[in-house]
């Protein structure tokens, strides 16, 4: 991977669309085993991904998705966060009646 970067605790990446995933794995060539292997995750992974079985991954698996693609991230995915987002905060009316 070109560079490290921080992701927000409890982000996760959601696919845009797999057809599009399924169009440019079809135009570089790559079958499910070959890209699973180039972004460090199961050929079944990449099937579900494709078949909209699955729609999320980590930051991390997303951004060497994209990167075996030769695409820019955006392209196939877009960074959701979790309601939280890793941040413990209390409710109002939790508060008052504590």
């Amino acid at each position: 991977m070109s560079s490290y970067k921080r992701w927000p605790k409890g982000s996760w990446m959601r696919l845009t669309s797999a057809d599009t995933l399924r169009a440019l794995m079809k135009q570089r060539s790559f079958s499910m085993e070959r890209l699973g292997r180039y972004s460090g995750c199961s050929k079944s992974f990449i099937s579900h991904l494709c078949a909209g079985r699955k729609s999320t991954c980590t930051p991390q698996l997303a951004a060497r998705i994209a990167e075996a693609l030769e695409v820019p991230l955006e392209l196939l995915f877009v960074l959701n966060e979790s309601a939280d987002c890793g941040r413990n905060i209390r409710n109002s009316s939790q508060a008052i009646s504590a």
